[in-house]
């Protein structure tokens, strides 16, 4: 029997106009992705209070590593929601629902063993990152916290909210991070400044992250609950295993999505060592950019991760007309957004700076990074755009040679050419310079490889 939420499902992705189908999918899809930006900020902007350089350089150090478990949620997250949202779209609920409960305990099993691995190697890896005399232990503090006992919590909560999200109902899966976005805002300064005491501010945020991902990921459990058993998203071992060809197909797109998000981890890791060679100030200050860059860019997360299951679902059910409509508003919107920005960021970057920290020296220099790095967010956009647009159409070896020759051939390799040549302003232009050829690369691959909807394949991945 098919319930409401069947036809409501249908209604998104087959019979409403297409913006207003992007609309109920990418709003709420952006509105959660501001609130992880501002979430993930926060702590950056408490610290900051402080007026400590070194305890704002210690949770930046944290950043990359921390990322690696959204890596984690986007393999089991990623891979498995886009394949749900095919499946639908070709009516193998069955199926669907076999790949979500897959999907689950994937990621359930890989965050349980990062979250030990990083317990059990935190002093390599801290020195790994950089992590020096005077930021060593405010980074052990936030690791400890959000990584070793917020991992499961936080790989799980997201995992859900992209499955979730795979089968039409945006806002539940929206709300479930809005909610441990706005606790972990709440939390902050609670257990910094008030519950614990003066110079353990760094673990009060790391303690507020944690708990706020466990409430999240508490949501998103009564979430599926209230579905009901009849859902196409489910945590029932009992629906049983799904077949080799959707196994291949969860890995097919997921892989390539955690290498990509690995690699930008990588990206970042390599930006704080090559400014820790220069000064604790300069590395305090791209902290700060890169989080304060982050707005554009998490807008345009939102805007693919609503596009995605549309694009998924009219590209598994031959509806190439809708499909491409759903692409060029998606891909329209997000250039505007990123126009936005570039303007905003121009005018205000001292004051988009002084959020953060007071101190005038790291203040001026995280808004001259500001003013460069800005520059490459239409390019950014463009290039991980089309990353999305091949996993919605389980192009898993194509997602991964974009991701892969994004990383290691443009960006990573132009972060050591310029710093050699121009010195610490040429690890702030490498983003820029990469993404160019970024984005011709792109071009010429989407243009070349993009499929028919009527290229469906037996085992949904090519």
């Amino acid at each position: 029997m098919r319930t409401k939420a069947d036809f409501a499902k249908e209604e998104v992705f087959r019979s409403l106009p297409v913006p207003v189908a992007l609309r109920k999918m990418i709003v709420p899809a952006v509105v959660s992705q501001l609130i992880v930006l501002i979430y993930n900020m926060a702590d950056t902007f408490f610290v900051g209070q402080t007026n400590n350089p070194y305890m704002v350089a210690g949770t930046s150090l944290i950043l990359p590593v921390f990322n690696i478990t959204l890596c984690l949620a986007g393999l089991a997250g990623i891979g498995g929601g886009s394949l749900i949202s095919r499946l639908l779209g070709q009516a193998r609920e069955q199926e669907a629902r076999r790949v979500s409960a897959f999907s689950i305990y994937l990621a359930l099993g890989i965050a349980a063993l990062f979250s030990v691995g990083t317990g059990v190697f935190m002093h390599p890896i801290l020195e790994l990152l950089g992590a020096g005399e005077n930021t060593y232990e405010y980074a052990r503090q936030y690791a400890f916290c959000v990584i070793v006992l917020g991992g499961i919590p936080t790989v799980l909560s997201n995992v859900l909210s992209n499955l979730i999200r795979s089968i039409g109902r945006s806002r539940e899966a929206s709300i479930g991070i809005v909610l441990g976005g706005l606790l972990n805002i709440a939390l902050d300064p609670l257990f910094m400044f008030v519950l614990l005491p003066e110079g353990s501010e760094v673990l009060g945020a790391g303690i507020a992250t944690c708990l706020s991902n466990c409430v999240a990921l508490l949501f998103f459990v009564v979430v599926l609950l209230r579905i009901g058993r009849d859902s196409a998203v489910t945590f029932s071992p009992r629906v049983g295993l799904p077949s080799r060809a959707s196994v291949a197909a969860v890995f097919g797109v997921g892989v390539p999505s955690a290498v990509a998000t690995l690699l930008f981890d990588l990206d970042y890791v390599i930006i704080d060592k090559l400014m820790v060679s220069y000064h604790d100030l300069a590395l305090a200050a791209i902290g700060i950019v890169l989080k304060i860059e982050r707005f554009p860019l998490n807008v345009g997360v939102g805007i693919c991760q609503g596009m995605m299951p549309l694009v998924a679902y009219s590209f598994s059910a031959g509806n190439e007309k809708r499909m491409n409509e759903t692409i060029r508003l998606s891909r329209k919107l997000g250039l505007v957004i990123a126009a936005i920005s570039i303007l905003l960021y121009e005018l205000f970057a001292v004051q988009f700076a002084g959020l953060f920290i007071a101190d005038a020296q790291t203040k001026t220099l995280a808004a001259q990074f500001l003013r460069v790095r800005v520059l490459a967010t239409p390019l950014m956009f463009l290039s991980f755009f089309t990353v999305y647009l091949f996993q919605a159409f389980g192009k898993g070896r194509i997602s991964l040679f974009l991701g892969v020759t994004r990383w290691l051939v443009f960006n990573i390799p132009m972060l050591f050419l310029l710093n050699a040549l121009v010195g610490m302003y040429g690890i702030v232009w490498s983003q820029a310079a990469a993404d160019v050829l970024t984005v011709v690369l792109s071009f010429y691959v989407l243009r070349k490889y993009k499929p028919s909807p009527r290229e469906i394949v037996d085992n949904l991945d090519s």
